[in-house]
């Protein structure tokens, strides 16, 4: 039995998707969350044994939208896949999603059948499964050596003020809480606080974690 999460701030979108889902003996949905931070915090309160194998998440969410949350989570949980199902198709999300760690983007006009297969894609065959429409922009591209500007979405730089990204530049370089104080000019202690409310805006809880996020983004690039 494959164990799937769904996340979408839509009751009806969820509840359709289950039941297209249910079609499929070997896969049962075990989560439901309305948007990123309600889905990491029920993911919080479960055993690792309970966490879904993969995930369906759609990207236009209030609070914490998609490619935020799959940025902040497959760097918290590396054993969770996850499956973009949105109604976007330009090339802006398109790029930001797969940058943020997706396994692979369908649209949800896309038939149930094909939102199972690939599903098995991913897990079975550790695929990278588009919609056809996606598949088309994504060659474009490669024929075109583009590649879509800095979005907004950048998780580090949208959400950090210049001193946090300051300060998480120097943590991933290597340095301790003293070295960063003295580097700064600040307290050892206020370098405490900042890492606080780096970790709470970044949706993490350690230091390796804070440096594999600013490490996907090139912070300190």
């Amino acid at each position: 039995m494959i164990k799937i999460g769904i996340v979408d701030d839509k009751s009806i979108n969820r509840t359709t998707l289950r039941q297209s889902l249910s079609a499929d003996p070997d896969l049962k949905v075990v989560l439901e969350a309305v948007n990123g931070e309600d889905f990491l915090f029920k993911l919080q309160e479960l055993n690792s044994s309970d966490f879904p194998k993969l995930v369906l998440m759609d990207l236009d969410m209030p609070v914490m939208d998609g490619i935020e949350t799959i940025a902040v989570a497959t760097v918290r949980y590396p054993e969770i896949r996850f499956l973009v199902l949105t109604v976007f198709d330009d090339d802006e999300k398109i790029f930001e999603a797969i940058k943020a760690g997706a396994a692979g983007y369908l649209l949800k006009d896309d038939a149930a059948t094909q939102i199972q297969e690939a599903i098995h894609n991913v897990l079975d065959l550790n695929g990278a499964p588009m919609s056809p429409a996606i598949a088309r922009k994504t060659l474009q591209w490669l024929k075109e050596g583009h590649q879509p500007g800095n979005s907004k979405s950048n998780l580090i730089r949208h959400n950090l003020t210049e001193r946090e990204q300051e300060l998480l530049k120097l943590l991933v370089e290597g340095h301790d809480y003293k070295a960063i104080a003295v580097r700064l000019h600040i307290s050892p202690q206020t370098v405490r606080t900042h890492i606080s409310h780096i970790y709470e805006k970044l949706h993490i809880n350690s230091k390796a974690q804070a440096i594999l996020l600013a490490q996907k983004y090139r912070l300190n690039g």
